[in-house]
């Protein structure tokens, strides 16, 4: 193979990384949710849900249309958006994105219910290959995780202002 090392990988890395931090400049926090941490009943429902602290991260965010139902109980707003990262972004926070995981994007709440992984560079997964130099080419380049518009209330999360 003449394209495609672990060189050329990390070059396209660094350029999406910049791309994302001073160009497109869409930041988010991310917190995850602690099974640990979390309490459930003997149905493994939890009343209130425990999350790490948050960390900032850089990603590229694509929001859906604003849609309002009107049931029994009242008008509500939903959305889905998708949020786009660097998998070495993630690996270096040591982040894992699981479905429960909440976001906090322009003072809106969304919870994770996918996680798409299948972006691959040069169509190859260096960690699953049968070859010997397999290990050398190709890499995941993002992760996308597809969330819905959560209330603040059911998050349990406060914002506090310094």
């Amino acid at each position: 193979m003449i394209f495609g090392s672990t060189r050329d990988f990390g070059l396209l890395t660094n350029i999406g990384r910049e791309l994302l931090k001073d160009i497109v400049e869409q930041e988010i926090l991310y917190y995850k949710f602690s099974v640990e941490d979390t309490e459930a009943n003997i149905y493994g429902e939890a009343l209130s849900k425990s999350f790490w602290n948050a960390i900032k991260l850089n990603c590229f965010i694509t929001r859906g249309d604003q849609i309002i139902t009107d049931d029994d109980f009242g008008p509500d707003l939903t959305r889905e958006a998708s949020f786009a990262f660097i998998r070495q972004d993630l690996v270096d926070t040591s982040i894992v994105p699981e479905v429960g995981d909440i976001l906090l994007c322009h003072e809106n709440y969304y919870e994770v219910d996918t996680v798409v992984e299948n972006q691959l560079f040069l169509g190859r997964d260096s960690s699953y290959n049968f070859t010997q130099y397999g290990s050398q080419f190709g890499s995941s380049v993002s992760i996308i995780v597809k969330c819905h518009l959560t209330r603040a209330e059911k998050v349990g999360i406060t914002q506090v202002t310094i």
